[in-house]
């Protein structure tokens, strides 16, 4: 089930990447976490958030390798338990105390942690399509196997928008149209619903612009959306404004690092979470988001390499699930910061602040080298 020989046959091409994320992650932490009140210089760089996070990579990265060297056929035996309990989980949280108003984590006083289960239930839905998808292989075109899908994906899109957390359940319908499409599902069921994504996409991207005006669509949307939910959508808030302004201020070089004024005195919300992407260009400007632009490149094209390469249907499928993950998280905080999307919460992989979304990325990234490193088996 597990052997470390595989470990020797996974794409090293990608551990450089994966460090340069985490090197990104803690010099933004450092910036940010440190006391306003005293000089930069004197602050040292490793705060207790850093210490936190860089205890969440070391798990994270145990995780990993335990995967890589994990046989990711054995996922087959464990999907309807992962299934189970992703499902419990997330109806659990409903029964626990709210945080800021919200459904969306378990605490663990006793250790001071926190666990976010909606970021893991995103692999356990690719693992669940993937497995399903390949036993229904020869009827997949079929209306039924249309129907169960949309079921298998609908009870935790469901679940996670109750929370709410829009942002989280939305990151599943790319998801599930990439592994629809690999799993030779009906081609017009992925078309039409490619189509209606995509123009929903499309005019969202229209209001953010302001070539559709906020206000104008608040009679119709209302009808389907709340009020609050509606005002997400307004591209005048403080969050999108401040966002924008952090990155203008970075310029070609940026301000360098603890040299932010405007992040650094608090101007930009959540500058370690939400906003780790201005914080990072107004540090190291547009030469520095380029520099994180091309890591993320080629870590979703290494990834897409793995679906290439992988064996059988499973692990294609597996594959392409999980690289749908990584990039669809990508584009939309980077679409978010950048004023294109609405802020709802989605986490910059292996650079935001947070275990759940380290934990669940790197054992995502460690099932990918595990079809990696196996795909020369028959």
């Amino acid at each position: 089930m597990w052997s470390s020989r595989y470990l020797t046959r996974i794409d090293f091409r990608v551990i450089p990447i994966i460090l340069g994320l985490m090197l990104v992650s803690l010099l933004v932490i450092s910036s940010y976490s440190i006391n306003l009140s005293s000089d930069n210089a004197d602050e040292p760089f490793v705060t207790p958030l850093v210490r936190t996070q860089m205890q969440w990579f070391a798990i994270g990265s145990i995780l990993y390798l335990f995967c890589a060297g994990f046989d990711y056929n054995k996922l087959r035996e464990w999907t309807w338990l992962l299934y189970f309990f992703m499902i419990l989980s997330l109806a659990g949280l409903f029964f626990t105390d709210s945080i800021q108003r919200v459904h969306r984590w378990y605490r663990f006083p006793l250790i001071n942690a926190s666990f976010q289960p909606s970021e893991c239930a995103k692999f356990i839905v690719v693992i669940t399509l993937s497995w399903f998808l390949e036993r229904r292989r020869t009827i997949a075109h079929t209306w039924g196997t249309a129907f169960y899908t949309a079921l298998i994906v609908g009870i935790p899109f469901i679940l996670i928008l109750k929370q709410p957390d829009l942002g989280t359940a939305l990151v599943l319908i790319p998801i599930t149209l990439v592994m629809c499409f690999f799993g030779g599902l009906r081609p017009s069921i992925v078309k039409w619903l490619t189509i209606f994504s995509g123009a929903a996409l499309v005019l969202i991207a229209l209001i953010f612009l302001n070539i559709v005006p906020h206000e104008t669509l608040r009679p119709y949307a209302t009808t389907i959306l709340k009020d609050y939910q509606f005002d997400r959508l307004n591209p005048a808030t403080h969050h999108q404004k401040a966002a924008g302004t952090a990155i203008a201020l970075g310029g070609f070089t940026g301000a360098g690092w603890r040299q932010g004024e405007f992040g650094g005195r608090g101007w930009l919300p959540a500058p370690y979470t939400d906003s780790v992407f201005p914080a990072f260009g107004e540090e190291f400007g547009m030469i520095g988001l380029i520099l994180l632009l091309a890591l993320y490149y080629a870590l979703i094209y290494f990834s897409f390499q793995v679906t290439a390469v992988a064996k059988d249907l499973f692990g294609r499928l597996l594959a392409a699930g999980v690289t749908s993950y990584i990039a669809m998280h990508i584009l939309i905080n980077i679409g978010m910061m950048c004023g294109f999307l609405p802020i709802t919460g989605v986490p910059l992989i292996l650079v935001t602040y947070g275990g759940s979304s380290v934990m669940s990325t790197m054992i995502a990234l460690g099932i990918l080298q595990s079809i990696y490193s196996r795909r020369f088996m028959f």
